[in-house]
Order: C-alpha cells, then structure tokens, then sequence
C-alpha cells in the first residue's frame, strides 16, 4: 500500500512530519510505502539526519505550500504545485491510496470533497473523533465540524459511518450508537432530535440505544455519539481543554493524558472513497506516525468498502 504525507503541512513541519516517519518506519506494524510530498531538499537532508532508509519511502518535490489561513478552494485552485494540491491528485490518479496533511484543515476537506468521489450513497462526508472514556475505553463523536447544519437523513447516514468505523478501527463489537440530546426520554429535543431519533431507531445497521446528554459523553453509555458539526466541534473544543488545562496546571492522571490528541493521530474523512486523514496543525511527530498508523489500519480493514455497503443495503 501507498500512503502519501504532506511534508509541508502544519506548524512544525517539515522536520516533525520526518519525525513521525521515522517513529512509524520503526514500528513492527508498518507495511506501507510512504510517499513524502515537499520541499525535496529539505526533506531528502532530514531523512538523512533521522537514518530514515529510502527503501520505504519516495520523495515526491513541491514547490508551493498553501498556509494555514488561505482561502481553501482559492489556494487549491491557484496553487497547483503546492503539497496538498498534488497529493490529491496522486490520491486521485491511484498513486496513492491514502493521504494526509496537518496543514491547511478547509483545503483538506475541500480536496477530500471535490479530488476524490464520495461513497456511492453517501449525501454528506463527516469528520469524527476519538473520545476517551472514564472505563478505559474509547467512543467516537461525530460530525465534530464538516457539517455545522444538518438534515435528519445526514446524522443517520453519520451513525452508520461511525459505527463500522467504531468496529474496525476501535475494535469495537456492535458499538452502542447515541444520539447526542437534551435529555434521555424519546420526545426529547426539538424538532430535528425528534424526527433523527425516529430514523435511528428503525436503522437496522445500528445499535441504536437511545439519547445521550453531555454527562454521558465520558461514560460507557454509547460508543458513537451522533450530533452536528456545530454542537461537535464544541465538545471536541471543550475536551481538548482538559489536557491543555490539566498540563498548564501541573496535574498528572493517567486517564487526563488520554486527552492528549497526538495519542490518536488525526480526524478521518468519513464518507469518501479513499482515506484523507486530516491532523492537528500543531502536531508532532507521535500524531504523524498515528495518522500513518490509522490510514493503515483503514486500507487494511477495507473500511471504506464495508461502510459502502453498509449504506447502500
């Protein structure tokens, strides 16, 4: 399998993106051919630095960089040569089979989007994330941002995705799915709580257990919690604030380093034919080797052939 990483993409790139090649080329696990898009001087000096061997990897040179506050669909349209741009096309073309960038998040979803085909079936992608639970185990919420507006038919289409990626990425087995509300009873919620719960409960692809209210989030209530991307991206918000906090204050617990988001890489397009995995900007080299790791582990698993049929049953 080929896996390409945008070389040039987040805060410290490119000498963290090398880092986490080399964490990920030291691994047992790792199988992929990585195809490092960049700067092709710098980056052939760094892998040198990190021993990094040329057998795993290709360099593939670019010449622009599109930077964190670009208009998406402008600098990927004006700026062909830059990294991301031309890891969409390789991703396009079947160059590679997954791609990932800490760089530019609306030039990523954009390319996600409109380089790549959405999944037969599929009315609107979504982006999730992992939620550490109080137990030791892990949830997933979704949509955390993509979608800050959504139709009923969206967040039933989102338990689906999550829940066959709760299964083959998390390990889950029949992952219970809650629908993120203001309380538990079944009338709960306005009107689109409402028409949602109904097309959740008559889902047959889903463990479908009910409403979830804030305070369950962290329990083992539900391992997909489905909500839009506007009430999402607070939550998500919110609980990177617990280790940003928890770290600035010097408290140490096992279950608060949970929070610390290079322990799951990055944020997963779900919905796309092919994997896009979109990384914090301030990630380093333990989140790049992760993001790695979970495009991996998606191509491994055929997880986007199996949401696919998922849906369209």
């Amino acid at each position: 399998m080929n896996i390409g990483l945008d070389m040039m993409g987040g805060d410290f790139a490119p000498l963290e993106a090398v880092k986490g090649v080399a964490h990920y080329l030291s691994e047992q696990s790792a199988s992929a051919t990585l195809f490092l898009i960049g700067d092709q001087q710098t980056i052939e000096k760094l892998t040198a630095d990190h021993k990094i061997s040329k057998e795993h990897i290709h360099i593939v040179p670019s010449e622009e960089v599109i930077g964190m506050h670009e208009h998406p669909t402008k600098a990927l349209k004006e700026k062909q040569r830059s990294s991301i741009a031309i890891g969409f096309n390789l991703l396009a073309t079947g160059k590679i089979d997954a791609f990932i960038s800490a760089g530019n998040t609306g030039a990523m979803l954009v390319g996600s989007l409109f380089s790549i085909k959405a999944l037969e079936g599929v009315i609107r992608p979504t982006i999730s994330t992992v939620i550490p639970k109080e137990d030791g185990n892990t949830g997933l919420l979704l949509d955390v941002g993509l979608n800050v507006d959504c139709k009923p038919e969206h967040l039933n289409q989102f338990a689906v995705m999550g829940s066959v990626f709760a299964h083959l990425i998390l390990g889950i087995d029949k992952p219970k799915v809650g629908l993120m509300n203001v309380g538990e009873e079944e009338g709960k919620g306005n009107i689109q709580a409402q028409a949602v719960y109904s097309l959740l409960k008559g889902n047959k692809h889903i463990n479908f257990t009910g409403n979830v209210e804030g305070r369950d989030i962290l329990t083992g209530k539900a391992d997909v919690m489905v909500c839009d991307g506007f009430t999402g991206n607070i939550i998500l918000k919110m609980a990177e604030s617990f280790y940003e906090i928890t770290h600035r204050k010097k408290i140490h617990h096992d279950y608060l380093e949970r929070f610390n988001f290079e322990n799951y890489g990055g944020t997963p397009v779900l919905g796309v034919s092919k994997p896009v995995i979109i990384g914090h900007g301030i990630s380093k080299g333990v989140a790049f080797k992760n993001m790695i790791l979970v495009a991996q582990k998606m191509l491994e698993k055929k997880v986007l052939e199996k949401m696919k049929k998922a849906l369209v049953e």
